[in-house]
This record gives structure tokens, sequence and C-alpha cells, in this order.
């Protein structure tokens, strides 16, 4: 915990390093995660459908970041950690003119969730 997944177009400019070295700072400052706990995985997508819009034009590309963290935080905190997702997208996604429709949201782990480590 926390479980974190980053969907995005292909067509974008990610800074994966940077992104996910911020979002692991916010995650602890905001959610009270420790810092070893953050996990992030990138999965890009090669297509990307938006609307009636012909793929092959790729005027528009989507990211959606998913936060699963253990229950107990409150909607306040994370309303606070999904408006800070959205600004460290806005500052790590270099904008190369593509209409970016960029989306965030924390969600708690059900209870059955469980880990292991090697």
């Amino acid at each position: 915990m926390p479980q974190i997944t980053v969907d995005y177009s292909n067509t974008i400019s990610l800074d994966r390093e940077g992104f996910a070295r911020d979002l692991h700072t916010a995650t602890v400052e905001i959610a009270a995660a420790k810092p070893e706990a953050c996990k992030t995985q990138f999965r890009p997508s090669q297509y990307t459908a938006f609307g009636y819009e012909d793929p092959e034009e790729q005027g528009h590309a989507v990211v959606h970041v998913t936060l699963g963290l253990l229950a107990g935080r409150t909607d306040e905190t994370k309303a606070k950690l999904t408006e800070k997702v959205l600004e460290l997208l806005r500052r790590h996604i270099e904008d190369n003119g593509i209409v970016l429709h960029a989306s965030a949201e924390v969600r708690d782990l059900d209870p059955s969730y469980r880990k292991f480590e090697r």
C-alpha cells in the first residue's frame, strides 16, 4: 500500500521517474503513507479511442491515475491527494498540442487485500 497505477496514451511524453518521485512524496505527506510502501506501475496504451475521432488522428490523449489505499482516509484527504496528482500531471507531461484528458481517483483497497514480499 499504496498501490498506484498510471494508465496513459503512449502519444504523450510523460516524465515517469519525476512523476513517480513527486507522487510518492505527496502520498507520504498528504495520506501518511510510508515511502517504502509506495509502488507505481505505468501502463502505456498503444491504442486510445476518443469519442468519434478517427484514432489515426491522435488528437486526444488520456491519462488516468488510480491510487489504492488502505481504508481510513477522510474524503477531504482523498480529494486533496487527487488534486495534487492532477497538478503533478500538468508538471510532468509535455504539452505537445494534443488535447489531454487527465483524471485521478483515490479508492479504498478492499478488506480482502493481502500482499507478500520476497
